[in-house]
């Protein structure tokens, strides 16, 4: 085993390692985390929220026990896969252990540290662009055909995880066009490449039109209540802090395809980076959408340094350049992961403001940064929910009607009655109520978000027989803080009907 692997090894080791020592014990699962996990139970060919792949995924975590460490393992994986693939493109670009020890450092301490805490597409996204640059790139040094179908293949199954990615194409192909290697549009095997990627996403397309194309639905939805609020200055900002330790990295890269001879012929990763991320700018897209153009920047940057910083006394700025990226990484340590109490977050405050953690998606700060407060209070729900189901006989006639997708997964994820099956009308739970024209509903477990909580529950009242209320969550520092649990018992009348009717609504916005 060579000097490189070894390192490579100890680097694969460490970011594992790591990633499982990143979130307190405190904090459960992200609100996120408890859908996609859910999908595991409704597989299919889409979902309104994302695409399939996370599903296929949540079906191996539910085969292996549906435990936190394979929930936290898959994110972990591919946050690892991220680093080695930039690793073998610093290889293929010639870089020596100087530029591999950089690279890997740039992509460890970076934001993608924190991505990579979740259970959420956004993992698997940053890998996909980041091999589909690698491919591509292997292309135009090889001229290797096969590598236009690794491409293919691997654009697929980004789009089945995560429709972002159609945006590093929509940058890729015109900055392609402005180099030399644009003769590639006349090699045939792009075009058998690009119809196996079809043939690949086909399934999802024909989900689409099937159930009237929901992705613009979510689209018009994000562009309603959070793209709103996300200004372009801001998007810029946020690219800043997103790799603020190898920030020197990523600008040698940009500077290195005008300045060493080398990198000229790949000038168009250039051009990619500046089209795709002003589309992104344009489209008032969220921040951590452009995360995937980074890591193969990292790469050509971090060749480019070690050939800088190759001969006299330069050679000694080596190990200055990779302490930099560690001390630089511990305030973001410090206040980018949810490594402590929100008690002790609510004695530094200042510190998670100034680097805008504390701005939700709505525009407004809070005391909690967004990502932490949705993870908190979730087993807290589970747990009463499941003290007002277990006191029901009637099981079978039961619903567990919940406000949002979130409250929803947590308690169909921690309860312990299998057969639960909470859901709302709020993203995919909508097509997971039970058969309504099958099973008749007479008693609700009613899950109300603090904000729309109507503590009299004026409009139910004449439909039960009893309607109480049987506890809130009091976690000050969860989102869901306040959200109240209702026993709604004996419908005094039919009330599938209304149920449906709900649901109808709910779909005939995006339907």
């Amino acid at each position: 085993m060579n000097k490189k692997t070894i390192i490579l090894i100890c680097f694969i080791v460490f970011k594992f390692i790591l990633q499982y020592n990143l979130i307190h014990p405190i904090y459960d699962l992200h609100r996120d985390e408890y859908l996609h996990l859910d999908q595991a139970h409704h597989l299919a060919w889409g979902y309104l929220s994302v695409p399939p792949v996370t599903s296929w995924f949540s079906y191996i975590i539910l085969q292996l026990g549906n435990g936190i460490f394979w929930v936290k393992f898959f994110p972990a994986l591919f946050g690892v896969l991220t680093m080695v693939v930039v690793w073998k493109a610093i290889e293929v670009l010639k870089g020596g252990i100087f530029a591999l020890i950089l690279g890997a450092c740039a992509v460890t301490f970076s934001v993608i540290l924190r991505i990579n805490t979740l259970y959420q597409p956004n993992s698997l996204d940053i890998l996909c662009w980041t091999f589909l640059y690698f491919s591509l790139l292997k292309y135009f040094i090889t001229s290797q055909n096969r590598w236009l179908w690794i491409a293919a293949v691997t654009f697929a199954f980004g789009f089945l995880n995560k429709y972002n990615i159609v945006f590093l194409l929509i940058g890729f192909i015109p900055a392609l066009v402005l180099n030399p290697h644009r003769k590639v549009f006349k090699n045939p095997h792009l075009y058998i490449a690009i119809f196996i990627a079809f043939l690949l996403v086909l399934p999802n397309l024909i989900w689409q039109v099937n159930n009237n194309y929901p992705v613009f639905h979510h689209l018009a939805l994000l562009k309603k209540y959070q793209l709103v609020n996300v200004s372009r200055v801001g998007f810029l900002k946020e690219q800043l802090l997103f790799f603020t330790a190898s920030l020197f990295v990523l600008i040698a890269a940009l500077i290195s395809f005008f300045r060493y001879k080398p990198f000229k012929a790949y000038r168009m990763f250039f051009w990619a980076f500046v089209f795709t991320l002003s589309i992104f700018v344009y489209l008032q897209a969220k921040d951590y959408y452009a995360i995937g153009l980074y890591p193969i920047l990292l790469a050509f940057g971090s060749v480019y340094l070690e050939n800088v910083l190759n001969e006299g006394w330069k050679i000694y700025l080596r190990p200055v350049a990779i302490l930099i990226i560690l001390l630089l990484f511990i305030p973001m340590y410090r206040i980018a992961f949810p490594n402590v109490t929100p008690t002790e977050i609510q004695g530094k405050l200042a510190n998670y403001k100034k680097f805008g953690m504390l701005r939700w998606e709505d525009g407004r700060d809070h005391t909690m940064p967004q990502d932490f407060a949705d993870m908190l209070s979730w087993k807290e729900l589970a747990q009463k929910v499941d003290s007002v189901y277990a006191g029901i006989a009637d099981k079978e006639h039961t619903l567990v009607l919940c406000d949002n997708y979130g409250q929803a997964g947590a308690i169909n994820y921690y309860s312990k009655f299998p057969t639960i099956g909470a859901v709302t009308v709020n993203a995919d739970y909508i097509n997971w109520y039970p058969p309504l024209d099958k099973v008749e509903i007479k008693n609700i477990i009613l899950i109300q978000f603090a904000d729309d909580d109507d503590k009299n529950r004026q409009k139910e009242r004449p439909l039960f027989q009893s309607v109480s209320l049987t506890g809130k969550l009091e976690n000050p520092f969860a989102r869901e803080y306040g959200t109240s649990i209702y026993l709604l018992k004996d419908a005094k009348v039919p009330i599938n009907h209304f149920l449906i009717e709900d649901i109808k609504e709910e779909m005939s916005d995006w339907r």
